[in-house]
């Protein structure tokens, strides 16, 4: 018998089962410790600086409103007095409060609608112009925007001047025309009418920026299709252009609407300082209130009620945004 036969044979392990694959792991997915508190840790540098800027003036906002608040209270002779809901209804009582509180609607209604016909207008011809000229405009609208409010008012008070305005010189060239020593604040609703004009031509520049980068993202397959199917130019704009840019119209009149309702330095330096009964809004008939006739606990109720009359329009733009949000 050879040495080959007596050789015992090799045993073979059996087959190890092969580990489970590694579950891959999807890149930004990685979860890390306190990952929902990385949010309010970025937040609460923004969050302090409000509830320092806006906090205190807030809550000494309603505790006015709540007290009986004079020259005396302000210089110490004798202690505010809390009335309850006493200078609300007192308020609430006034006819000449609903008389400011409705012009100061019709006010911001007539803004918002000139500044979003004016703004979309404009927009749609930036789309339609060469780039030179779509360029100038576009410095021009920023060179508008970016001018303080006091410097656009005066200038606005020169040009409706009565007796040097240009305004007036223009249209008293036109035939059968006289409008020489016109003065446009002689009554409230023309002057009004000029102080809106204002306020368009200050809020425009940002609706039409944001309108033009709006209509850059209308798909031109869409508006060619509309154009094959039969449809004007008013058809595209109306089936295809207005609803893709009804999220962004929306924002901007909500935004327009909550900036026209506090209306304020137009107003007062239009006015020197003392606006008439007839020019009154809510945020001037507040002032006078608190710091003319120095009652500060309603001038205080005035403003507070202001802010609940704008918190249902903040709530629109709130909804609109998380509508939004959910989209994307």
């Amino acid at each position: 018998m050879s040495a080959a036969d007596t050789t015992s044979p090799v045993k073979v392990p059996p087959p190890r089962p092969a580990p489970p694959p590694a579950t891959a792991k999807e890149p930004g997915r990685t979860r890390t410790s306190g990952g929902a508190a990385v949010p309010w840790v970025l937040l609460a540098p923004c969050l302090l600086v409000l509830a320092l800027v806006m906090g205190y003036p807030l809550v000494r906002l309603v505790t006015l409103s709540f007290q009986k608040f004079g020259q005396s209270q302000l210089w110490g002779f004798q202690p505010a007095e809390s009335v309850g809901f006493d200078n609300f209804a007192e308020v609430l009582g006034d006819s000449t409060f609903w008389a400011v509180v409705l012009r100061t609607i019709l006010f911001a209604a007539g803004s918002v609608i000139f500044t979003m016909v004016a703004g979309m207008l404009i927009a749609l011809l930036l789309q339609r112009v060469s780039g030179w000229v779509k360029t100038l405009i576009n410095i021009a609208l920023v060179a508008s925007w970016g001018m303080p409010i006091i410097v656009a008012t005066t200038v606005f008070k020169w040009l409706f001047d009565a007796d040097y305005g240009i305004f007036n010189a223009l249209l008293s060239k036109l035939p059968g025309v006289d409008m020489i020593g016109h003065n446009w604040f002689a009554s409230g609703p023309q002057g009004l009418v000029v102080i809106m004009l204002l306020v368009v031509w200050g809020a425009v520049p940002f609706v039409v920026i944001t309108l033009s980068a709006g209509l850059t993202q209308v798909p031109k397959e869409l508006e060619e299709a509309a154009r094959l199917d039969g449809a004007g130019y008013w058809g595209v704009f109306r089936h295809v252009t207005l609803p893709i840019l009804k999220p962004i119209i929306v924002m901007l009149t909500t935004l327009s609407v909550i900036w026209d309702m506090g209306v304020f330095p137009q107003v007062f330096v239009m006015r020197g300082g003392h606006p008439e009964a007839e020019f009154q809004l809510l945020t001037t008939y507040s002032y006078d209130k608190a710091f003319v006739v120095n009652d500060y606990a309603q001038g205080s109720a005035i403003a507070l009620l202001t802010v609940l009359l704008l918190l249902g329009v903040v709530a629109v733009y709130m909804r609109q945004m998380l509508k939004i949000g959910e989209v994307e």
